[in-house]
């Protein structure tokens, strides 16, 4: 067990290396300089075959697995954090819930479309008063007749922090249909022309600066029967399986800046004289280094690990990815730190790549689950 990636891995992990170098990479800093997404990469990352790795073929995806969606955001966030979300969150956060629960009508609609890039999708889940407590949102659905006479549901509330929302042709919305903490949550296909749906401005954020995140205001939205996405009262369920995909990815992504700052450092270092001599030659600094390739190293296995035990319904699959998330996460946020430091007043500027990583790598643990509610899922069990 020498826990290396097999060939097909590794020969797709060259792939997405190829295509972010050529694709994505000339495009980071005209997104960052106007924090926008440019809606044609999206077009590309779907003919590159990006879009649908976890996708059954039938659907119009490639039938892979997690480790490939790990792999790929770490090629994509060594590039950009703004711009990979945008890609991960439409593919792999929001889309699968239309594969595991759409119906047949749902998914000939978008499934494929989401694959190809021609459509985005976002998931609106956190509210202001609601982000880590899922169970506690407050936005509505309530059964109505629509305005055609036939059975529908019409939705009220508010969501926060919504990545791709004013970019999403879709989103999915989750609503309380019931007083039933968990029981009482439903998700709903909404789409972006829909009345009554609107957003805020663009959050000015610390990083991220490329992706579109806003408020989502419900204000008596009118959707159809059929817009229920899954079982009615099963939404908590449905989000919490989803969130396993998404943590995998965020996971994937800290090792994507880490990795990028890691490389950016090593090459710094190795030409920047100090003292009449690279500071390459000080032990303090090869040490750090060091230091940071075994951090890196440790999150990278327990990712891939957690990948594989997904795919594989392993019964500590939940318990692994919650590590994974975690120490990913910390790791990332560590070692893009002590790279700023090795680069010394040359971190703190926008010119050096080091900076946006610094900014990005923050919010890892954060989104997708916090630190403290990964380690509350770890420590379950442990008080009686």
């Amino acid at each position: 067990m020498s826990w290396e990636l097999s060939a097909e891995h590794v020969a797709f992990r060259a792939t997405c290396r190829s295509f972010v170098d050529r694709e994505v990479r000339p495009l980071v800093v005209e997104a960052e300089t106007s924090r926008t997404f440019p809606r044609e990469l999206m077009k590309r990352f779907g003919a590159a075959g990006l879009l649908g790795l976890t996708t059954p073929e039938e659907l119009g995806g490639s039938g892979t697995d997690s480790l490939a969606v790990a792999i790929l955001s770490e090629e994509l966030a060594r590039a950009s954090g703004g711009l990979a979300v945008t890609a991960l969150v439409s593919a792999y956060m929001a889309g699968p819930h239309l594969v595991r629960h759409g119906t047949a009508a749902q998914q000939q609609r978008w499934v494929r479309a989401l694959c190809d890039g021609e459509a985005i999708a976002a998931i609106a889940v956190t509210e202001p008063q609601a982000g880590s407590d899922v169970a506690g949102m407050t936005s509505t659905a309530r059964r109505t007749e629509l305005s055609d006479g036939a059975a529908g549901w019409v939705l009220n509330g508010r969501k926060m922090f919504i990545t791709n929302a004013a970019l999403a042709d879709v989103l999915i919305v989750g609503a309380r249909t019931s007083s039933d903490r968990h029981g009482g949550v439903t998700l709903f296909l909404v789409k972006a022309d829909a009345p009554g749906l609107s957003f805020g401005n663009p959050l000015t954020k610390m990083g991220w600066h490329s992706s579109d995140t806003r408020e989502v205001i419900l204000d008596d939205v009118p959707v159809a029967a059929d817009a229920v996405l899954g079982t009615e009262g099963r939404g908590f369920q449905q989000i919490m399986e989803g969130f396993q995909l998404e943590r995998v990815a965020l996971a994937g992504m800290g090792l994507g800046h880490a990795a990028e700052c890691l490389d950016l450092a090593r090459n710094y270092v190795r030409d920047r004289e100090a003292f009449g001599a690279p500071l390459i030659g000080l032990q303090t600094v090869r040490h750090r280094l060091a230091t940071m390739e075994i951090e890196l190293d440790a999150a990278r296995l327990m990712t891939h690990q957690s990948a594989a035990r997904l795919d594989a319904g392993h019964p500590d699959a939940l318990k692994t990815v919650a590590q994974a998330k975690y120490l990913a996460a910390v790791a990332a946020n560590r070692i893009v730190d002590d790279a700023v430091q090795l680069f010394g007043g040359a971190g703190f500027v926008e010119e050096t790549p080091v900076a946006m990583h610094y900014r990005d790598a923050r919010i890892l643990r954060i989104g997708g689950g916090t630190d403290e509610i990964q380690l509350e899922i770890l420590t379950k069990g442990l008080v009686p």
